[in-house]
């Protein structure tokens, strides 16, 4: 019985959620969430918050991806589209407070609005 061992040399598995573009957006938004916090003065609740939920967004889409039935999978994208909506209301407080640059708080709510926009329709796609 012969036995044959392939090498893939520089072979990169890529799962299935992470060609998501809503996956790859929630991924770069958690990491400037992150970036920010270094950058500004604020509490550690705020800090905590943030990187909770900015963090939760690319953690639900990849699990949700990973889920067999509809309904399940749908959950966890309702879950990850609703920290979107946390994080934006931690941004807004930001804003608020005078703490974030107006361009960048900008930018961080337009790919809010893209993630979110996405989500939706990952969402609406499951139902039926």
């Amino acid at each position: 019985m012969n036995i044959i061992f392939l090498t893939f040399q520089n072979f990169s598995y890529m799962f299935g959620f992470q060609k998501l573009e809503v996956y790859k957006k929630a991924k770069q938004f958690h990491i400037d969430c992150k970036d920010l916090l270094t950058r500004i003065k604020t509490t550690r609740n705020v800090i905590d918050q943030l990187t909770r939920s900015s963090s939760s967004v690319p953690y639900n889409i990849a699990e949700g991806s990973g889920k067999f039935s509809k309904p399940d999978r749908k959950n966890y994208f309702i879950t990850a589209r609703a920290s979107v909506f946390e994080s934006v209301a931690i941004l807004d407080g930001l804003d608020a407070e005078g703490k974030i640059n107006k361009n960048e708080f900008a930018e961080l709510n337009d790919t809010c609005d893209q993630m979110s926009r996405m989500l939706y329709r990952m969402i609406k796609n499951l139902e039926g």
